[in-house]
């Protein structure tokens, strides 16, 4: 077959005009010839006999009249077993590889194999010769860490094929050959552990999507309590720099109940990438007690590199959680920070000359952050097995301005929610999401009613600390303070969260059941204090003795002997329930 050939017309920072001969697809992969290097691009538009690319290398030094070589191939990902513990950049290159191959400053025009073709891997057929299989049916599988991998039928294969041949259980490397298929005219087909797959194409291969209704647990109290998140789900999280975004991911990735995180740095700086390359190995994995990159994969691309390549990073993470969800996998994509990739997409299509939208986004901004947070849900296979990739993305908004294009696309897509607030961070309370700006469409791990009473506790106490910053405290009633106290003490001992005690650091879902039952009742009835000074009195030791009932070990000693205290300090205090209290126990009860 021969591959479409072309000059260059145009540079344009890293759009390249070219003019070709043959045929040419959108989306297809081509190669800039500069001397001896072949610099990879992307076709992102065509017109007639002439092509705009963009390349995913700096473009200094192109010039018209260069050779561009089209390679017939979609942009695409490497699927086989392997990928887990990696560390790529936004084309796939593994880039621990890559810098012992170039040393710290990479070179342009260098792509290496995505998966090592020297790695052996214990192979078990699961298929014999005679057996009929589809695109996606598993035909063995091999151990990769925890998980067996499975080998499964490429997913760009149509129709039925029948099994020819198939290896005995042994070690192969990922291109030798396990299996010969042979279609429905008689063509033979080599199957090996590693195929392709264009990163813009969904993998579409089971047969029903889900409602996501079971939730993914965080062991973040303030997450899965009042804005929780579901296995398949979709959530945002913007923030203001500073206000802890890749911290609550961290938190997140280490201690979601999930079977693999992949971490997309698209666009984020370049010391907090380091950051996080340099602490994931050492993380420890409260799963397995080995080290937490053993199910992580990281796809990295700071906002240093090459703007291009950001939207690259953002596709290939995705496709690579698709693949594992094709295994019946939980996966959790978390892609750090939408906006640089948003802020891509305005420079190419600035050099694009499309009219610009809102902020000099391109106009259809909405549509594809919407293709790309579609690509998360939760899946019944082919052979009624369950998977699901659960997205969460931060977005960076210029000043915390929640207003903005990125955060408004993002807020019309996604089920939940986190809105970091520079308030709380600023006031030391973390993590810092802002709860009565926060929401979720996803069920909470308690009873609905009661996370809604709390939170309406939550907004009344805030009304009344903005009213006391008015008319100060002595133009306040005992009953308004005492509601504001309450929501002060929930803050304190509920919502916030210390991320540096080993025990309080992640609240297992049995433990934040129990302790908000036991808040409930605090908040519920209504409390015999006569003045505000015994009010604050009373909350401030209340509180004391519950931020030690936090860090105690669940159901130890310690902690069934800081749990009488406080429930003895509620009793000594506590009147009649309030009568919305009431009526919804009732309701509960009934």
């Amino acid at each position: 077959m021969t591959h479409a050939t072309g000059k260059v017309v145009g540079v344009n920072g890293n759009l390249v005009a070219v003019e070709f001969e043959g045929q040419v697809s959108l989306n297809e992969v081509g190669y800039v010839l500069l001397g001896d290097k072949r610099l990879k691009s992307e076709i992102i538009r065509v017109r007639g006999a002439r092509a705009e690319m963009q390349v995913f290398e700096l473009t200094r030094g192109i010039g018209i009249g260069d050779t561009v070589e089209f390679s017939s191939e979609l942009l695409a990902v490497e699927l086989g077993p392997g990928l887990l513990g990696k560390v790529y950049d936004g084309l796939q290159n593994p880039l621990p590889e890559l810098a012992e191959q170039a040393g710290f400053f990479l070179e342009r025009g260098v792509y290496l194999n995505a998966l090592s073709r020297e790695t052996v891997w214990s192979f078990t057929p699961s298929v014999k010769a005679g057996d009929t299989v589809t695109r996606g049916d598993s035909i063995g599988s091999v151990p990769e860490g925890i998980f067996e991998h499975r080998i499964m039928v490429p997913f760009h294969f149509g129709g039925s094929y029948t099994v020819d041949s198939v290896v005995e259980a042994g070690e192969f490397s990922v291109t030798d050959t396990v299996a010969t298929l042979k279609d429905e005219k008689g063509n033979q087909h080599e199957l090996t552990m590693v195929f392709e797959w264009p990163v813009k194409r969904a993998i579409d291969i089971y047969a029903e999507r889900l409602k996501p209704a079971d939730p993914m647990v965080t062991k973040v109290r303030i997450i899965d309590t009042f804005i929780p998140v579901s296995l398949g789900g979709t959530y945002c999280i913007p923030g203001p720099f500073g206000a802890g975004k890749t911290v609550l991911q961290q938190i997140t990735s280490r201690n979601a109940e999930v079977d693999i995180v992949i971490v997309a740095a698209c666009g984020e700086r370049a010391g907090e990438v380091v950051e996080t390359l340099k602490e994931f190995p050492e993380l420890i994995d409260p799963k397995t007690g080995r080290t937490l990159m053993e199910r992580t994969v990281i796809i990295c691309n700071t906002s240093s590199m090459p703007v291009a390549s950001r939207e690259a990073s953002v596709y290939t993470a995705v496709t690579i959680a698709e693949y594992y969800r094709q295994m019946g996998l939980n996966v959790l994509l978390l892609a750090d920070s939408t906006s640089r990739w948003a802020q891509a997409m305005r420079e190419m299509s600035g050099r694009l000359e499309e009219i610009p939208g809102e902020e000099a986004f391109p106009a259809y901004l909405e549509s594809v952050i919407a293709g790309f947070y579609e690509r998360a849900g939760k899946v019944r296979l082919k052979d009624g097995t369950i998977g699901s990739i659960t997205i969460g993305g931060t977005v960076s908004p210029a000043g915390g301005n929640f207003e903005e294009p990125v955060t408004q696309a993002t807020l019309k897509v996604v089920g939940a929610f986190h809105g970091l607030s520079r308030e709380r961070s600023d006031a030391r309370k973390y993590p810092s999401i802002h709860p009565l700006e926060s929401w979720s469409k996803y069920p909470t791990i308690v009873h609905p009613r009661k996370a809604e009473y709390a939170r309406e506790l939550l907004f009344r106490g805030n009304e009344v600390g903005q009213m006391m910053k008015v008319v100060g405290e002595e133009g306040t009633s005992t009953e308004d303070f005492v509601e504001h106290m309450k929501s002060e003490f929930l803050d304190a001992v509920y919502l916030q969260q210390n991320a540096f005690d080993p025990v309080d650091a992640a609240v297992s879902t049995e433990r934040q059941v129990h302790v908000f039952d036991i808040l409930f009742d605090l908040m519920a009835c209504k409390l015999k204090l006569e003045t505000k000074e015994e009010v604050r009195h009373y909350f401030n030791a209340l509180r004391q003795r519950f931020l030690d009932y936090n860090s105690a070990e669940w159901d130890s000693e310690e902690f069934k002997k800081l749990e009488n205290e406080i429930r003895g300090m509620i009793d000594e205090k506590r009147g009649e329930y309030e009568t919305a209290a009431q009526e919804l126990l009732e309701e509960i009860n009934a």
